[in-house]
Order: C-alpha cells, then structure tokens, then sequence
C-alpha cells in the first residue's frame, strides 16, 4: 500500500472514534469490575487506525480468504479490540453488556467466535505472532496477497517464544508479516527497564532482519503514515514500534501500574468520561 498523508477530515473522523472506544472501555471496566483498563485505552489509537481503511476486512466479510488476519496477542487488553469492532460496525453495542460478567458472552481475554472479525483466542503471553506468522506462511504457500498483523505488548516481548517467532519470521523474508508493538513501558509488576530492560529495542528486531519503524502511537498522521506503508522493505518483515501511554486518555490511569489491575468505581467513571469527552 502506498504511503497515503491523513487529511484534517479523516483525522477528526479518527479521533472522534477513538474517543468513543474509549468511553466504551471504561464503561465495561467499570460494570464488569474487571481488570487491564490501562492496556486497552493505550492500544486504542493503532487499533482504531487499523479497522478504519488500513485493514482489507469488513463487517459481513470476516471469513473471506483474500482477508488481512488481525491478531491481539496482548489478549488481556481484548476491551480495547471488542470496542474498535463494535464501532466499526461488525456487532452492535449490546454486546458489550456482555463483556467479562458471569453468564456474558464475552471472556475477559480475546476470545474467538465471541464478536465476528476475532481471528483467534488469546492472551496466554508469547503465542500471538507464532500464529500470525503461521498465518503469514500460509499466504505464502496459497500464494495469496492477505497480509497478518500482530500486535503485542512490551512486557510480553519478555518471552522467549517472542523472539523464536522474530527470528523466524526474519530468515524467512515474510514480508507479509506486521508487528506492532504496544511499548507503553509499563507491565505487569512494574515498568519494562526495572522487569527486564528491552533496550535497545529497534536495534534487537533489526538485528533478526526485520525493517523498523519508530512512532508516537497516539498521533493519528504518524499512525497512519506508518500502518499504510507496509511493508516497509521488500524481504524483511514489518515491525512498527508504537510508543504509547499507558490509560491514554483519563488522566488518573496514565503512566500507572494500578490500572493494570484496578476497575473504575462510579466516580472515576464520572470524571474519565468526563475527560474523554464525546
């Protein structure tokens, strides 16, 4: 795909749907009492960009073979992916009702069958991109143009199963292969440089052959300019490294390992939907 500028309408088309996904996610937080506000709302801007021109996929159409597959292997952060496919039409908003509360119909992971558009369950750390590149394989061999993107968190890029698949992925020239990275910076037990420092990050995926690019994650041009360039050198996998926020957009859950965990009591939510604005 050719590197396409984001025009003034199209980013306010964007930001304007990000700010209702993210609305959605502290709004089935709070009602499931559930966990991984922080990692959703920092995901939501790529996820957003992803379902809105930048993935060959749409609503009616999930199961067609010429499809792009879409992977959240940070499955833990699944209310930020079940908010961007509801807003991009592929299930309506009483789903969400169902999100992460007993007898409901959507698990507190990414789960398959649950919302049409979801590729397969996870969030069992360290699988995602193993499947997207058996995905991305399969292409290959079939010799159709789908490609796979694979979104992962930092803190999963601790696992070894991580850098076998990179590895691979890099010998095999699978340049129909995307990572993104969700480098938020903060993890489960505390931030990526105290758990295991992952720098210098780049310089480790393009030491497995892969093409690298750096960007601002919550800023729809660089979004956008990089997620519609892939892939970014003929023979080498994709891997775009997005620095984000974690709990972007309410002002008490960003940069805080607490909201990894915490839900919003009906005050928070008051004042996140407060900040987030329509």
């Amino acid at each position: 795909m050719e590197n396409v500028g984001l025009g003034a309408q199209k980013a306010a088309e964007l930001a304007a749907a990000a700010r209702r996904v993210r609305r959605r996610i502290v709004q089935m937080t709070n009602k499931s009492r559930s966990s991984h506000s922080g990692t959703s709302l920092s995901s939501v801007d790529v996820l957003v960009a992803l379902y809105s021109g930048i993935l060959r996929i749409s609503p009616g159409k999930e199961a067609d073979l010429g499809r792009d597959r879409f992977i959240l292997s940070k499955g833990h952060g699944c209310a930020a992916l079940y908010a961007t496919l509801v807003e991009r039409g592929f299930a309506s908003d009483e789903v969400l009702q169902g999100f992460s509360v007993d007898n409901g119909t959507l698990w507190g992971h990414v789960t398959w069958k649950t919302i049409p558009g979801i590729e397969i369950s996870s969030g069992s750390l360290g699988h995602g991109l193993s499947v997207g590149l058996g995905m991305a394989l399969a292409a290959r061999m079939d010799k159709r143009q789908y490609r796979t993107f694979v979104m992962l968190g930092d803190g999963e890029c601790d696992e070894g199963s991580v850098w076998e698949a990179i590895l691979f992925a890099g010998h095999k020239g699978m340049d129909n292969l995307v990572a993104i990275v969700d480098y938020n910076k903060i993890q489960s037990f505390g931030t990526t440089k105290e758990v295991l420092d992952l720098e210098p990050f780049s310089d480790k995926w393009r030491a497995c052959k892969w093409a690298v690019r750096e960007i601002d994650g919550h800023d729809f041009s660089q979004i956008w300019a990089v997620l519609s360039s892939v892939p970014f050198e003929k023979g080498k996998p994709s891997v775009i490294i997005s620095h984000t926020v974690k709990g972007k957009g309410v002002s008490f859950m960003e940069n805080s390992l607490d909201w990894h965990y915490k839900n919003p009591n009906e005050a928070q939510l008051k004042q996140a939907l407060g900040e987030i604005g329509d």
